[in-house]
């Protein structure tokens, strides 16, 4: 990726100077499927502009002081640094709320929770993608905990919520995916009528959560392309993102359908997407269990479901099935971290010639999630984010001092 010239990073300052955005200040970000065209776009112009300003060397903190609280109620690496970075870059600390140290551990409630950990804070970030109709209803419950605490005159300032992976959506991922595929293939405008496969994978694990690829076929659908989900019987994702997608596919002039083979996916694909994730009704049975206390019936499904996956070993992203794809040259893509065949498990998502080739894209496509994240906070903190980042770039402060 060129490093963006000053001129460039002002023309992008202009044209997001035309996007309606209003709705997003002071908002927060769940689902990409509720925010509209133009706010979209904002993201990505706010992520290119902040990206261009750091190649540049030029300072973008535009918060003197401040918070960013993360709550991570699954494991993360690359989404929690990325968070923990994109407060950084704009000039917020990171402060990590770990459950098991504190009070909620003695039955401090969310309510409680979301308003002591919110008085110096911007943003809060959260991951919680374990348990169908649990994580977007925490986020829920935080959201309006903090408006509750802001309107009641407890908070100073009401800090904007930014889903980093729930059980419905994974926005910063999909946003860094689109943002990563708009500049490999050379802009947006060159996106209409290319062909996407996000496709169940095998791996030798399970309880994957579906917000990955109902994340990528709630977004991809937006920009012309034709999409298509492949799974193996009994792996479906959530009906109503199916029709999400559908209905973004009709608007943008592209195409949704589902289809039973990995084969079918992959031939002629310009984008291959492989990732395992859980079936919808094994994710409810799951979620359903906890509810009620029953863990010890826990270990049974997990035995049942791994049972079931291994029926499906084939479908795995092989050198032969690249060749299928337009040219044999598709680019792979995956949220990482990826199940490699022979290098982190016996059997998985994808074999180990086809990841290596792949490595400097993928590496890429996670670079676009801090940025993303930033642009989200950005859009929500600042009534006119424009003229905020025009201003970084006539001050034109060095981020690091050079002599």
């Amino acid at each position: 990726m060129a490093k963006k010239t000053k001129a460039e990073i002002r023309d992008r300052i202009a044209g997001l100077r035309k996007l309606d955005i209003s709705r997003m200040y002071l908002n927060d970000f769940f689902h990409t499927w509720k925010e509209s065209d133009d706010e979209i776009a904002a993201v990505f112009e706010v992520a290119e502009i902040l990206r261009g300003l750091r190649e540049n060397n030029i300072s973008t903190k535009v918060f003197d002081s401040g918070l960013g609280i993360s709550v991570f109620r699954d494991n993360s690496t690359r989404t929690r640094f990325s968070f923990a970075s994109a407060c950084n870059l704009l000039g917020l600390e990171v402060q990590d709320l770990d459950e098991k140290t504190s009070q909620i551990a003695h039955g401090e409630t969310v309510r409680e929770t979301a308003n002591m950990v919110s008085f110096m804070a911007d943003v809060i970030g959260i991951r919680d993608d374990m348990y169908i109709g649990k994580g977007y209803t925490y986020m829920k419950t935080v959201a309006e905990a903090v408006q509750d605490g802001f309107d009641q005159g407890v908070l100073e300032q009401r800090p904007t919520l930014v889903n980093l992976q729930c059980d419905i959506d994974h926005p910063t991922q999909s946003m860094a995916d689109m943002l990563s595929v708009i500049n490999y293939f050379g802009g947006v405008e060159n996106l209409k009528g290319k062909k996407v496969a996000m496709t169940w994978a095998y791996s030798p694990s399970y309880g994957k959560p579906l917000s990955v690829p109902q994340g990528i076929i709630g977004l991809f659908t937006r920009f012309g392309m034709d999409v298509v989900l492949a799974h193996p019987e009994g792996y479906n994702v959530m009906p109503e993102i199916e029709e999400v997608a559908a209905a973004n596919a009709a608007a943008s002039g592209g195409s949704y359908k589902r289809v039973t083979s990995m084969e079918e996916a992959f031939e002629g694909a310009d984008i291959v997407y492989p990732k395992s994730w859980a079936p919808f009704a094994v994710m409810e049975e799951r979620t359903q269990l906890v509810g009620e206390g029953r863990f010890d019936e826990l270990k049974a499904l997990e035995k049942r479901c791994l049972e079931n996956n291994a029926k499906f070993k084939d479908w795995t992203c092989t050198e032969e099935l690249m060749k299928k794809t337009k040219d044999g040259k598709a680019l792979y893509m995956h949220c990482l971290p990826a199940d490699i065949t022979g290098v982190s498990c016996k059997e998985g998502e994808v074999e180990a010639s086809v990841f290596d080739r792949y490595l400097v894209p993928l590496y890429k496509e996670a670079s676009y999630k801090p940025y993303v994240i930033a642009a989200m906070i950005m859009l929500a903190k600042f009534k006119d984010p424009a003229e905020i980042l025009e201003k970084l770039l006539n001050a034109d402060k060095d981020r690091i001092l050079e002599a």
